[in-house]
């Protein structure tokens, strides 16, 4: 039995190599491939059912990805010590697989489809969610599955200036542009990002850029399929059966009623309840028997039909389901400190789609952990999304947080950390949370736009707003027209050829996220899209600014306040004292939350607090816990003990020195105790500091006026 595979190998543009290896392992799969560049190895493998799932007329597509610890040498966290439940980077790396590909199974291909991606080898500079889609992809390619790829995936970045594909994770700090791209050979997919205020121009340029190199990426995996003799032939498969009369049937007799309908304007739940009436009213003019049989049948061609007549209206009247112009943007309105007891809080409403959003100030025990196989660290920057269901009118079960809420929250979560303020200008842990209340457009947006005011609200000093808007676009090949519409609704994102999200400040592009769902979309249209985007970008930050236009001067009053000191890292240990004991009683007596952090050989500490005054006490014992004693300085300390030739006075924490019988005071005195006792606060003066020993000579006399003598 042969071990060997079948190996194509292709350089990227800085030398680097990148190996696609097949029929070495996991051959009972219907492709596998393995991915490898440098020491970072990823298996891709792909299964799709012969059969198709029954009642079904969409493709049953999972992707998953998952890092094995051991790629990396490391063991997971918690109590099983084993890998479980996928984490976030794992699903957003999942999903920019997932929207790659699925828009190229053909549409009446319904059989159960799983890809699993699996990180078996990990360098730790080098990321390999940007490898991720190329190993799906080929696993694909290889098969016998119908797919009309062969597509790649690529991160873009921009470093001194320069475009690089795949930088390492070093680069990656240093760059201001980490852009995800994923294309065939002809057209671009998908595309999501963050930017450091990058222009349009900027961004086009980037993703030119990135569609090269993944052109070359594509035709590798062309030549590794041609050496394969089976992957020559894709499945024959049959699964739907169509009924043409029926088909004519429904477009005939609701074609125009539908169009009447659209042209209406009416709100999102009429206009539903109007179309379901009209596919009610046909299934009804079928016999009970034709109806049982037909309904799937109608259900699909009745959408079909829908979809045309919303698309013809669009380019043809050029008015929308909702009575917009293609560059209007619906109604907004927006409040801050809507919820007093919140650190921060804003609603943001545009047409029927509303978040209301909540920032909390927490301190560094707040901090995210983050605990990967590649990627580990700490996050002091969280956002949140959550999708209720009544958000759009339905009752579901709420099973735990969906991908689609993990997808949108991080979307969102780039688009405002470019403006974040860091290090002294922000001491504290920043959680937002978004909670859809209604939806019918982009609400991964509307959290963009109501996180802005809430982080103002809660007096974050946020650079400067950020605002976010959802394009679409409505294409006829046959025509050659096209409809680029701005601020689009639900059913224009599912009716349309493009959802394309872009956030930005008036500087520059943030954030942005784009599915593209037709062949050939030419970069002028791009182009003209995102310039359409930032006219409305624009006037959406206008409305921003007309409910808090910077942050508040101050934090709320409820918000706990933070005080930071930097300390020598050897009076770590005192601060903490032995088994916490310092720390602890400092924290108890002056009602506050003390947070120590080695950074570059000091200690970083954070005092937290509700109020000045018990911040002012932490620091001053912590003050006096670092502080030398100074031969001349004047100490008010407590006698500790006492002996017959003096007293034992700790004059700073856990630093004594001798107050001797002679300096206690001018006159003679027999014993210690006719004048101290254990627990006396006395006046001393430092005097001397023995240079052997360092041990401490204290004077009590010399702050007495000397009696003159008769």
């Amino acid at each position: 039995m042969s071990n060997t595979g079948i190996n194509k190998t292709f350089k990227l543009a800085d030398g680097r190599e990148v190996t696609l290896e097949t029929g070495k392992l996991a051959k009972q799969a219907d492709g596998s491939v393995v991915v490898k560049m440098g020491d970072t190895m990823l298996l891709a493998t792909v299964v799709s059912n012969k059969e198709p799932r029954e009642n079904v007329d969409f493709l049953p597509l999972s992707v998953e990805y998952q890092e094995k610890y051991a790629a990396t040498g490391r063991f997971p966290g918690g109590f099983y010590k084993r890998e479980a439940r996928p984490s976030e980077y794992e699903i957003l790396i999942a999903r920019l697989v997932d929207r790659a590909l699925r828009p190229l199974f053909p549409d009446d291909y319904h059989a159960e489809t799983q890809v699993l991606i699996y990180l078996v080898s990990g360098d730790k500079n080098t990321l390999p969610d940007a490898l991720a889609a190329l190993a799906a992809s080929t696993a694909l390619t290889i098969s016998d599955i119908p797919f009309g790829g062969p597509i790649s995936e690529v991160r873009v970045g921009r470093v001194n200036g320069q475009l690089v594909i795949n930088p390492s994770v070093a680069d990656i700090k240093e760059s201001d542009i980490d852009m995800m791209v994923a294309a065939t050979k002809e057209n671009i997919m998908m595309v999501e990002g963050e930017m450091k205020e990058i222009s349009e121009e900027e961004m086009l340029e980037a993703l030119s850029f990135a569609h090269d190199a993944i052109k070359l990426q594509c035709e590798a995996q062309i030549e590794l399929a041609e050496m394969i003799e089976s992957s020559k032939v894709k499945r024959e498969y049959n699964h739907e059966d169509n009924d043409e009369e029926l088909r004519a049937k429904v477009r005939q007799e609701t074609y125009d009623k539908i169009l009447e309908i659209s042209r209406k304007s009416t709100a999102k739940k009429e206009r539903h309840e109007a179309f379901d009436e009209i596919k009610e009213a046909f299934l009804e003019s079928l016999s009970e028997e034709e109806r049982e049989e037909k309904e799937p049948l109608v259900n699909r061609y009745f959408h079909d039909v829908e979809k045309e007549a919303v698309r013809w209206m669009v380019l043809n009247d050029q008015v929308r389901l909702d009575g917009r112009k293609t560059t209007e943007i619906r109604p907004i309105w927006s409040e801050v400190n809507y919820l007093p007891a919140a650190h921060g809080s804003a609603i943001f409403t545009r047409g029927e789609t509303q978040s209301l959003t909540t920032v909390t100030l927490g301190t560094k025990l707040d901090e995210q952990t983050i605990d990967g196989a590649v990627i580990e660290g700490k996050s002091s920057f969280i956002l949140h999304y959550n999708f209720p269901p009544f958000s759009t009118g339905e009752a579901k079960p709420i099973r735990g947080t969906g991908r689609r809420e993990i997808g949108h929250g991080n979307l969102a979560l780039r688009a405002l950390k470019q403006v974040m303020p860091k290090g002294e200008d922000n001491p504290y842990t920043v959680r937002v949370v978004s909670d859809i209340l209604e939806s019918n457009g982009s609400s991964s947006m509307a959290t963009v736009c109501a996180g802005t005011l809430a982080l103002m609200d809660a007096g974050v000093k946020i650079a400067k707003p950020v605002s976010g808007i959802a394009m679409g676009m409505i294409s006829d090949k046959d025509s050659g027209k096209y409809a680029i519409l701005s601020d689009i609704l639900g059913d224009e994102d599912h009716l349309g050829d493009m959802d394309f999200k872009v956030t930005g400040t008036r500087d520059g592009i943030t954030a942005c996220q784009m599915d593209i769902k037709i062949d050939g979309l030419a970069y002028e249209v791009l182009r003209e899209a995102l310039m359409q985007a930032k006219d409305g970008r624009m006037h959406i930050l206008d409305k921003l600014e007309e409910t808090i236009k910077e942050p508040r001067e101050d934090y709320k009053p409820h918000v706990p306040r933070i005080e930071k000191m930097t300390v020598p890292k050897e009076f770590i240990g005192a601060i903490i004292g032995p088994g916490g004991k310092v720390i602890q009683e400092i924290q108890e007596t002056t009602n506050s939350t003390i947070v120590i952090e080695e950074v570059d050989n000091f200690g970083v500490i954070d005092i937290v607090t509700t109020d000045k005054e018990s911040a002012e006490a932490a620091k001053a014992r912590i003050k006096a816990i670092i502080a030398v004693p100074e031969v001349g300085e004047t100490y008010l300390g407590t006698v500790k003990n006492i002996t017959t030739f003096g007293a034992f006075v700790e004059i700073l924490p856990n630093k004594e020195g001798l107050l001797h019988i002679s300096e206690i005071d001018w006159k003679h005195i027999k014993d210690v105790e006719s004048v101290l006792k254990t627990g006396d606060k006395v006046k001393v003066k430092l005097i001397d500091v023995d240079s052997k020993t360092g041990k401490l000579k204290l004077s009590r006399k010399v702050l007495i006026p000397k009696p003159e003598r008769n």
